[in-house]
């Protein structure tokens, strides 16, 4: 199939044939046509499958079609994403696929100067992406006017929920006309998102174009065992060793993304961090040079990475793997997009093995292990409370306790029986272990709550610390 077949027009398919682009994905192939139908949409796809064209190819097919009558160009599709790196990859993308239109298109979050973001709203914009903290900064002066909205996208839905924005999305919906299109695209099916969609979403179209959780195959994922303290120096072996060439490190915290990227730069090994701490110019900075190639080390924490989408990307290792489950199939889609191959490797030391068998349960699958040589994890290790220095992954403002730290004054914890491991690969984990105990997102809780309704006026409370992230 082709995206003429899709009911597009030529400018739209000429600009997207000069990106390299000549049939649609899977996602794209079903969301399309069910757009331009006009109906709401609830729409799961993995990471890397072509969500973002499948939603903004028929937005501007739509508003290309009618251009209202009046003068002045008001703000007609809204685009809520959670982070600042995903909401400049969405507005890119809405440029080059609407080249040939005569729309006009604005991205504005936090990190920078309002005020140019004023400037450009005061000129007139057709299509407006936003991260939702900056978007309520503008609502409170006064300088964006949402009365004619008539499409909403909610990207990365489930990541929006995790991060503490209900509230925000709330106060936004209760300003937004009744009479739209509303579209959710996440790379995850959860019970928050389907909770979500409940109140929000009017008879929607809903589209899975993969197993939910599910990873994809085409990634090579291994697992390497390794004692805590060694794991900097089996990353500086692996990436020297097999002559990585662009590598995306996750970490747990955005002290621990410092204090690596200072280790590897003592190794010889260039790299740069990207987390919430980081000025806008300095992420961006981070990332055009690892995008271009000429950074070959870029280490992240869960937040930031959204948004980072590269072609052919080889490598994902994960540092420390992360607190949720659902955040590891998240991290490992940054590689093998677009059917394209990739590797993604993990760093487990022996407090990390609940934390593995929390993930393997829920991609339904074990992981391999391979001990590197000269790598071998102590077999009498214990395992340690792991403590969260950062809330980078809560970059909503509300941090999620730890789920490994230990209260204080409580008793010393018996050894997990984890601790036992030998030399040789981990042992594998059994159908019948319970997963790790991750917290569930407090925003499962809005479902029936009183006075949460996502579209009756927000509660009083104040919002996070998160804004504009």
């Amino acid at each position: 199939m082709s995206f003429n077949e899709l009911g597009l027009a030529d400018e739209i398919v000429r600009a997207v044939t000069e990106q390299g682009y000549n049939s649609p994905t899977p996602i794209q192939t079903q969301a399309i046509p069910a757009v331009l139908r006009g109906g709401d949409l609830l729409a799961g796809a993995q990471t890397g499958t072509g969500k973002t064209a499948g939603f903004t190819l028929p937005i501007l097919q739509r508003l290309a079609a009618r251009k209202p009558a009046g003068p002045g160009t008001p703000i007609r599709a809204l685009i809520l994403t959670p982070t600042r790196e995903l909401a400049a990859q969405v507005e890119e993308s809405v440029r080059v696929y609407g080249k040939y239109l005569k729309l006009r298109s604005a991205v504005i979050f936090g990190g920078v100067g309002i005020n140019p973001q004023i400037d450009l709203l005061r000129k007139g914009v057709d299509i407006l992406v936003a991260t939702p903290g900056r978007l309520l900064d503008h609502m409170q002066q006064g300088t964006v006017n949402l009365n004619h909205v008539e499409i909403l996208v909610l990207d990365e839905a489930d990541r929006m929920l995790d991060m503490g924005f209900i509230r925000d999305i709330r106060r936004i919906l209760a300003v937004l006309p009744q009479k739209r299109q509303n579209l959710l695209f996440s790379a995850t099916f959860s019970d928050e998102i389907k909770a979500l969609a409940d109140g929000l979403l009017n008879s929607p179209a809903t589209i899975e174009v993969a197993r939910r959780n599910s990873t994809v195959e085409v990634i090579e994922q291994k697992i390497h065992p390794v004692d805590r303290n060694r794991k900097h120096p089996l990353l500086s072996h692996l990436i020297r060793t097999n002559d990585w060439s662009q590598v995306l490190v996750f970490t747990r915290t955005k002290h621990g993304a410092n204090k690596l990227v200072e280790q590897l730069g003592k190794d010889g090994v260039p790299a740069m961090a990207i987390h919430g701490n980081k000025s806008q110019s300095a992420r961006t900075k981070a990332l055009a040079e690892f995008k271009d190639g000429s950074l070959r080390v870029l280490v992240a924490t869960d937040i930031a990475a959204r948004g980072i989408d590269i072609d052919q990307l080889p490598h994902v290792v994960n540092y420390d793997l992360p607190n949720v489950p659902e955040d590891y199939v998240h991290r490992i889609g940054r590689t093998g997009r677009a059917g394209a191959t990739g590797e993604a490797v993990s760093l487990v030391c022996v407090d990390e093995h609940d934390m593995l068998k929390g993930i393997e349960k829920l991609i339904k699958r074990s992981l391999p292990r391979e001990v590197v040589p000269g790598f071998e994890p102590d077999p009498n290790a214990i395992p340690q409370p792991i403590q969260l220095r950062s809330g980078d992954h809560r970059a909503g403002g509300r941090n999620r306790p730890p789920q490994h730290a230990k209260p204080a004054g409580a008793p010393k914890a018996a050894p997990a029986k984890s601790a036992q491991v030998k030399s040789a690969p981990m042992k594998p984990v059994q159908a019948k272990a319970a997963p790790a105990k991750t917290a569930a997102p407090k925003t499962a809780a809005v479902r029936h709550a009183p006075g949460h309704s996502l579209t009756g006026k927000p509660p009083a409370q104040n919002r996070g610390s998160g804004r504009g992230r």
